[in-house]
C-alpha cells in the first residue's frame, strides 16, 4: 500500500467503484426526482380538493339561503291562511275540518322552515370544517392534573436551588 504501485491500485479501485456505481447514483437521483414530482402532484390534488370542498359548502349555503327564504315566505302565507280560516270559522263560513286543514298546512310549513334552518346550520358547519374546523379559535385544554400554566409541573426557575459542588 505504501509503494507507488499500491497507491495506483488503490486509486484505480476507487475510480472503478465510482464508475460502476455511477448508474446507481443516477437512478437514485431519478427516483428522488420522481418521488418529489409525486409529492408535488399529491399536494396539488389535496389543495384542489380543499378548494372544491369550500366551493361546494359555499354553494350549498347559497342554495340553503334561497330555500330558507322560500320556506319563511310559505310559513307566513300559511299563518295568514290560518288566521283567515279562524276568522271564517268564528263567523260560521267554513267547517271545523277546513280549519283543521289550515292548521295542518301551517304546522307543515313550520316543520319545513325548521328543516330549512337545520340544513343551513349543517352546511355552515360543513363550511367551517372545509375551512379547517375552527383552528383560529383553538384553545388547547390543560392536561389532567395541571393547575398552572407550567405544563410540566415544575417549580418556578427562581425557586430552584442548585447544589454547590466542592472541588
Amino acid at each position: 500500500m505504501i509503494t507507488p504501485g499500491g497507491l495506483v491500485w488503490s486509486l484505480g479501485g476507487s475510480v472503478a467503484q465510482t464508475v460502476v456505481d455511477g448508474g446507481t447514483l443516477l437512478h437514485k437521483k431519478r427516483a428522488a426526482d420522481a418521488a418529489n414530482d409525486q409529492a408535488a402532484a399529491m399536494w396539488r390534488a389535496t389543495v384542489q380538493s380543499a378548494f372544491q370542498d369550500v366551493a361546494n359548502a359555499l354553494r350549498a349555503l347559497q342554495s340553503d339561503a334561497a330555500a330558507l327564504q322560500a320556506q319563511a315566505a310559505a310559513e307566513r302565507a300559511a299563518a295568514a291562511s290560518l288566521d283567515l280560516a279562524r276568522t271564517q270559522y268564528k263567523l260560521g263560513a267554513i267547517t271545523y275540518l277546513t280549519l283543521l286543514n289550515a292548521q295542518q298546512l301551517y304546522q307543515n310549513a313550520l316543520i319545513n322552515l325548521v328543516r330549512a334552518r337545520a340544513a343551513r346550520l349543517s352546511d355552515t358547519a360543513a363550511l367551517f370544517q372545509a375551512l379547517g374546523g375552527g383552528w383560529w379559535n383553538r384553545a388547547d385544554p390543560a392536561p389532567p392534573g395541571d393547575s398552572g400554566s407550567d405544563h410540566f409541573a415544575l417549580p418556578p426557575f427562581e425557586s430552584v436551588k442548585l447544589p454547590v459542588m466542592a472541588n
